[in-house]
């Protein structure tokens, strides 16, 4: 963490659809999310058209405040999230060059795994539930 970056000022890059949230990227056909290069807010008509049809976060990824503890995703005072990616996929290498991205600075992931958490972040949809 950054001095000037508080533990306050950590973002979630796998958050829900919710106002205030920041749009990160779109889920494309392939399955792989394509960012926003900009800061983008999510307000009351953004997550009404969204929420039509399947859930938002099938198709979108947001970013909001980390819940810390009060996240299911939370354990042993860290987000595991990427940390069971890792497990599965041990030889993800820091990218050459990192994705974009509006919230890095900020990014949980990034904050405990670095460039390696980028390389895997594009291939992340938060709601991969079965539809039905």
């Amino acid at each position: 963490m950054s001095p000037e970056t508080t533990e306050e000022d950590i973002l979630c890059p796998s958050s829900n659809c919710k106002e205030g949230a920041i749009l990160l990227g779109i889920v494309q056909p392939d399955g792989h999310v394509g960012f926003v290069n900009q800061r983008l807010y999510i307000n009351k008509e953004f997550i009404q058209i969204a929420s039509a049809g399947r859930s938002p976060e099938k198709r979108f990824r947001f970013g909001n405040k980390c819940m810390g503890a009060a996240c299911e995703q939370w354990a042993d005072g860290h987000c595991t999230v990427m940390e069971k990616i890792m497990n599965v996929n041990g030889s993800v290498k820091e990218p050459s060059c990192l994705p974009s991205c509006s919230i890095r600075p900020q990014c949980r992931w990034y904050q405990q795994h670095g460039g390696r958490a980028c390389a895997i972040c594009p291939f992340i949809i938060t709601d991969s539930s079965p539809e039905g």
